[in-house]
C-alpha cells in the first residue's frame, strides 16, 4: 500500500513539474519584445498612423523585433504589462520588453519623426538582444 502511495505522489509532483515549465514557458514567449499603440475611436492622429504608417508596419525591420499590439482605450482592458506612467493622450507607442514599458512615443506628427524614434528603440533591442523575437 506504502508502495502505490509514493508512486502516485511520485507522478503527482512530476505532473505539476511538467505544468509548471509549461507555465514558465508560455509566460517567456508572452513577455517578447513589442510595440503597443494605445487608440481611441474618433481620433485623427490615430486615423494618420493608420493611413500613413499601418499598411506597410507588418513589413519592416521594426516589425520583426516590436510586432504591434493595438488597445483602444474606449474597450479593451488593461494591457497586461507594467507602464511606466499612464497614458493620456492617443496615439501613445509604448515599446515593452519582458513585460515592462522601456520606452514611449508620445503622439504622431509624421512619419519621419516616428520611424526615427521607433528605430532607436528597435536598433537598442536588437543590440541588447542579438536574437530577440527572431526563430
Amino acid at each position: 500500500m506504502y508502495h502505490m502511495m509514493s508512486r502516485l505522489a511520485l507522478k503527482t509532483s512530476l505532473i505539476a513539474a511538467l505544468l509548471m515549465m509549461t507555465a514558465a514557458l508560455a509566460s517567456g514567449s508572452a513577455a517578447a519584445s513589442e510595440l503597443v499603440m494605445f487608440e481611441r475611436d474618433g481620433c485623427v492622429w490615430c486615423a494618420r498612423w493608420n493611413r500613413e504608417i499601418a499598411p506597410s508596419y507588418d513589413k519592416t525591420d521594426e516589425a520583426k523585433v516590436l510586432p504591434l499590439r493595438r488597445i483602444n482605450m474606449d474597450r479593451d482592458k488593461a494591457p497586461g504589462f507594467t507602464l511606466a506612467s499612464p497614458v493620456r493622450f492617443t496615439p501613445t507607442f509604448v515599446i515593452v520588453d519582458d513585460g515592462h514599458e522601456i520606452g514611449r512615443i508620445t503622439g504622431y506628427m509624421n512619419d519621419e519623426s516616428f520611424w526615427g524614434l521607433l528605430g532607436k528603440y528597435a536598433a537598442r533591442l536588437t543590440t541588447s538582444q542579438p536574437n530577440a523575437n527572431r526563430s
